[in-house]
């Protein structure tokens, strides 16, 4: 009898791989070839043609990605980067730790990613670039997003952090912004065994850029052309990750599984037809897209979500609120002078979304639990 759901289970995911990554880090350690080097560029080359870009340069972290594509795009202090505000910290940190600003435009409720129709009136003279954020697992609308980059001449940088393998029309995450990051965090669907990222681009000037940026700004060493910083990626994450890579179609398969069976259950329960709770909304996709939404996070939207989340947490079931605060009301923030009330979609998000296990190791008995459970807290 089930009786404890972890939000994720990441031995159960080793157990299935142990050989394969141990042989993978075995190599690593007779050749003593831990910075960049053969390993680093096998995975980059993976990712890249696996992502359906030119380029792939592997870089120390999901934030380091972002910070080194401001970089590139040489955002100074004064720019204004558009974004949005219900996502992680790092989105907006790193255009601050640049000295530029953060501009934020508000969510579309379904899909909680930013609203294209919104960012255009964001827009000034400083606007540097637009990070949409591909959050839990599905791509923001990018067609109108690039339409008015193309337009306006602002360039994109896609936060893909927890989208790695989504589809949006036919393309996958990464590969439609002029550049496209993502964190390798340890918990996301394609996760390191520590702290990795990785940029996208089709450009071979922000590619060559992006190769220097990450070494100090040095093409050889001591001779430095650029200002950079060490953001290199280790060997080692690059060649567990490429190991990963091979079975992330089959563990996205199994994510979307669980949400589809969370999906049934809750809608025979009657929880979504009374509003209980509101499951993902999976949208901007074409017919043809198998991994239109990967589901890094099964994120529902619930009444009493607090005590919803305590009555699992007592009956041993991991859940969590990702994000309690959105961005512009966080208090390092503050001096840009956003109130509350300024986006209301990410307001009521960040008061109403919990997510539930999801990850594709999850039993039938362990889902029954979990729906069990909420279907006990609304009764």
């Amino acid at each position: 009898m089930v009786t404890n759901v972890p939000m994720l289970d990441l031995k159960a995911q080793y157990r299935t791989i142990r050989d394969e990554v141990r042989s993978a880090i075995d190599e690593v350690c007779e050749a003593q070839y831990f910075i960049l080097g053969p390993k680093v560029e096998a995975f980059e080359r993976s990712v890249a043609a696996y992502s359906g870009a030119r380029f792939a340069v592997g870089v120390s972290s999901g934030t380091d990605a972002l910070l080194a594509a401001l970089m590139a795009l040489d955002v100074r202090p004064g720019d204004e980067v558009i974004t949005s505000p219900f996502t992680f910290f790092a989105t907006g940190g790193v255009i601050h730790r640049l000295n530029a600003k953060p501009v934020f435009v508000d969510i579309d409720p379904a899909t909680f990613n930013i609203d294209p129709a919104k960012i255009e009136a964001a827009v000034t003279p400083r606007t540097k670039a637009i990070i949409p954020v591909h959050l839990f697992g599905q791509m923001a609308d990018m067609d109108p997003i690039m339409t008015l980059s193309r337009r306006l001449g602002i360039p994109v940088i896609e936060d893909g952090a927890q989208s790695i393998g989504a589809e949006y029309k036919g393309r996958r995450c990464g590969s439609i912004g002029d550049l496209g990051c993502f964190s390798f965090f340890p918990s996301k669907n394609l996760g390191a065994f520590g702290d990795a990222g990785m940029i996208l681009t089709n450009d071979q000037a922000l590619y060559d850029k992006l190769k220097l940026l990450r070494v100090h700004g040095a093409p050889s060493t001591y001779f430095h052309k650029i200002v950079g910083g060490n953001f290199r990626i280790d060997a080692l994450q690059a060649a567990v990750l490429d190991v990963k890579l091979k079975h992330l179609d089959a563990w996205s398969d199994g994510r979307k599984k669980n949400a589809d069976y969370y999906d049934r259950a809750f809608a025979a329960a009657g929880l979504t037809g009374r509003g209980a709770i509101k499951t993902p909304t999976p949208v901007y996709r074409a017919s043809g897209d198998r991994h239109y939404h990967i589901y890094n996070q099964y994120t529902i939207q619930a009444e009493n979500r607090d005590k919803l989340q305590a009555h699992l947490k007592a009956a041993s079931i991991g859940c969590a609120v990702y994000y309690p605060i959105p961005l512009h009301l966080q208090e390092c923030f503050a001096p840009l002078g956003y109130a509350p009330g300024a986006f209301p979609a990410a307001e009521k998000a960040a008061g109403a979304v919990l997510s539930l296990p999801v990850y594709p190791e999850l039993t039938d008995e362990m889902k029954d639990y979990v729906v069990a459970k909420i279907i006990e807290f609304y009764a």
